[in-house]
């Protein structure tokens, strides 16, 4: 098994990891770390929580010039969420490095202040030597001549897919077409979707692609269960099943801002206090909202699919889906913010009985639910939902007169018509079994009288 000390890093950086107890790395890491620190452009993809921040973080500091006051590495992200953590992973190395040699990172997203931003960068050329934010800001600083990133020589597009679905992939294009040809790009995402291939083609020169398998499609370490409203309105089952227990945190998906934002007032009517992180929750306040559910001001948070990629908050082991996701990508990124670096967590799914087919469709992607009822304050199981599906069926083709049969109406049918029925599709396959047998029987007869012929 790799260990981190096997790739001959700077100290700072053995330091960093030390704190935050990083030895063995994970499998995106262990295959994707070397090809990187060799200068390799890269494409990995695997499931959320799979650590790719410091598959790319580790070798881009390993290689960083301190000395050299000049943008060198650029990592564009399509959410300021998923930035900021980023950010935050980013400092916590730098502030490993002595103190008049920290690498200056630069944090720049789309609803912060970008006059401000573009006076400071101007201010005696005070380029950061790694630039980390959103497509399009980073975009605007590069073209009002503020941000200089042409001297850059690793580029990183983090969670692609959600880039391209987002729109932002114009943004990262102009940004990436303003930097060196001989550019190590590195490209990481769950899933690569062909209308990303135009994209890498245009950037990567036979790149090293890597698709790192897992053994379930989500961590082993999460307990996935499934509970029907019976009858109950989804408010007071999501109610009942946050405080049936004592979660350290608990983080509640909706579908939608409206049923977001629906959920936490009546949650917060029962006494809850409860954070939302969604779309018409403003920059500032979001990033108020964040800071204090790190700071675990908060037990409960809800939040749309918004916060379901790239928020990293530290400690959730209660997920609850307030209904199937229509995107079912995102089904796998809800649940994935739990059962994190090994940690056990539980992920709760509610459906109505119309939702069955969702239910289904989720099951496709080969999530296997656990079947639960809750009852006076407990989770009790519960019987599993496929088990007509799962029924053996006869596998004797009958003759259309058996149909006939099978299909005839049984108003006012005796007690034996079903053994008749029973026996007469028994004597059936009797009766052609016999056939069988004897066309197979003169098959033989004449191979052999063939072969003897010969």
């Amino acid at each position: 098994m790799a260990k981190f000390t096997d790739y001959n890093l700077k100290p700072e950086i053995y330091k960093a990891l030390a704190e935050i107890r990083f030895e063995t790395p994970t499998k995106v890491q262990e295959r994707l770390m070397p090809v990187v620190l060799q200068g390799r452009s890269v494409v990995g993809m695997s499931q959320t929580g799979s650590g790719k921040t410091h598959t790319f973080l580790i070798p881009i500091f390993e290689k960083l010039d301190v000395n050299a006051g000049k943008v060198q590495a650029i990592i564009t992200t399509p959410s300021r969420e998923l930035a900021a953590q980023i950010n935050a992973a980013a400092k916590q190395i730098a502030n490993a490095f002595p103190e008049d040699k920290q690498p200056k990172i630069g944090y720049y997203v789309g609803g912060t202040d970008k006059a401000r931003q573009a006076a400071q960068l101007q201010k005696d050329n005070n380029q950061p030597q790694i630039v980390i934010g959103t497509p399009g800001r980073i975009k605007d600083l590069m073209q009002s001549g503020a941000l200089e990133i042409h001297t850059a020589t690793q580029m990183v597009v983090d969670e692609a897919d959600m880039t391209l679905d987002g729109g932002f992939l114009p943004d990262v294009d102009a940004v990436a077409g303003a930097l060196p040809e001989d550019l190590q790009m590195m490209v990481f995402s769950a899933t690569i979707p062909q209308k990303l291939q135009p994209f890498l083609k245009k950037y990567m020169d036979n790149p090293v692609v890597e698709e790192i398998p897992s053994e379930t499609i989500i961590s082993d370490t999460i307990t996935n269960l499934l509970v029907g409203t019976k009858g109950k309105s989804k408010d007071e089952v999501v109610y009942n099943l946050l405080t049936m227990g004592t979660p350290y945190m608990a983080l509640v998906f909706a579908n939608t801002k409206i049923r977001a934002k629906a959920l936490a007032k009546y949650l917060r009517s029962r006494g809850l206090k409860v954070a939302e992180i969604h779309g018409d929750i403003q920059p500032r306040e979001r990033k108020r909202t964040m800071a204090a559910v790190q700071h675990l001001d908060y037990q409960y948070i809800v939040a749309t699919d918004l916060a379901a990629r790239g928020i990293d908050i530290p400690g959730i082991d209660l997920i609850i889906n307030d209904g199937i996701p229509t995107e079912l990508e995102f089904f796998i990124h809800r649940v994935g913010r739990t059962g994190r670096n090994g940690h056990p967590g539980t992920a709760i799914t509610i459906y109505n009985p119309d939702e069955e087919e969702y239910v289904a469709e989720v099951e496709k992607l080969g999530i296997k639910f656990e079947p639960k009822n809750y009852s006076n304050g407990e989770l009790k199981d519960g019987i599993d939902r496929r088990r007509r599906q799962q029924r053996s069926k006869s596998t004797v083709k009958l003759d259309p007169t058996m149909i006939g049969m099978v299909k005839k109406k049984k108003k006012n049918v005796k007690p034996a018509y079903k053994r008749k029925i029973k026996a007469a599709i028994a004597k059936d396959a009797k009766f052609k079994k016999r056939v069988a047998d004897r066309e197979n029987l003169r098959a033989e007869r004449k191979a052999k009288k063939k072969a003897s012929d010969r």
